[in-house]
């Protein structure tokens, strides 16, 4: 009975990954196909060829840009069903939605920016909290921190990070097939990967870490493993749905190779719990210090 009702919740997941995203198509079609009309003519009418990876990235890009602003176009269910997904340390289904968008779409990333937003929302709330909480009262240090936590710690990191993973996987991961489509990695599906397992870091080391700050304080050695575990967990698991979010994509070979810098964590991980640096005392000093 057990597993009957596992396999049924994972239909049900399945189902609706599959409705929303087909709502989600359904809604972006129009506009989708009537801007690559538009763009693909040229000058006296002429239609210059759209069928490239490129073209069709940049398109995929501009589109996302452009729907920043239009809050009434995002599916805010959907993506606080994908949140839940990765607080459930179930990244592997949200997973499954890329896969189904992929058949759908013929596009790995995002099309709806939602994520994107909340998570900034979230950020900037969380960090302004810890401004109020930690007696912030300077405008600029609170704008620093606030603003710093959202463009610097997430976008910036992502930037980088997506950047850094696409040229990784393009260059060294992709698999040549004969007689295939030359496939290559997404920026926008990479910095997808960036923002799911972000969240989850930012769970850990946000809110949790607020509500732990008490314990972690502390100056004996036990709140220094508290406080050092709970930081090498969060960027441990950031690196697993980082893993996962790879492993979907078929035309890539050795996606266990992001989870290297794993060892570098423990290696970290370990001297500091030795030293007595604790993680908590020295992350919060340095922005709230």
């Amino acid at each position: 009975f057990a597993r009957s009702r596992e396999r049924a919740r994972e239909t049900q997941s399945t189902r609706t990954a599959i409705a929303m995203l087909l709502e989600e198509g359904f809604a972006s079609s129009a506009a989708a196909a009537h801007s690559s009309s538009l763009s693909s003519l040229g000058p006296g009418g002429f239609r210059f060829g759209l069928g490239s990876a490129n073209n069709n990235s940049g398109s995929h890009m501009s589109e996302y840009f452009m729907r920043l602003l239009q809050f009434d176009q995002m599916d805010f269910q959907y993506t606080y069903s994908q949140m839940v997904s990765l607080c459930r340390f179930a990244p592997g289904e949200l997973y499954k939605s890329t896969q189904i968008r992929r058949k759908i779409k013929n596009q790995w990333a995002r099309e709806d920016p939602a994520f994107v937003v909340i998570l900034m929302g979230m950020i900037f709330v969380a960090s302004l909290a810890y401004c109020v909480t930690f007696g912030v009262h300077s405008i600029f240090h609170l704008l620093r921190v606030t603003l710093g936590s959202v463009i610097v710690d997430f976008l910036g990191t992502g930037c980088i990070m997506a950047t850094a993973t696409s040229f990784v996987a393009n260059r060294y991961l992709r698999v040549q097939r004969v007689m295939t489509t030359d496939q290559e990695v997404e920026w926008l599906y990479a910095f997808d990967i960036h923002c799911n397992g972000f969240f989850p870091l930012f769970v850990l080391l946000y809110p949790v870490q607020f509500f732990l700050t008490p314990l972690l304080l502390q100056p004996d050695f036990v709140a220094t493993v508290l406080a050092n575990t709970l930081y090498a967990f969060a960027f441990i698991y950031y690196h697993y749905v980082t893993v996962l979010g790879y492993s979907v994509l078929p035309f890539l070979r050795d996606q266990n190779r992001f989870f290297y810098p794993v060892g570098v964590i423990l290696v970290v991980y370990f001297f500091s719990c030795l030293l007595n640096f604790n993680a908590s005392k020295i992350v919060l000093y340095w922005y709230l210090g």
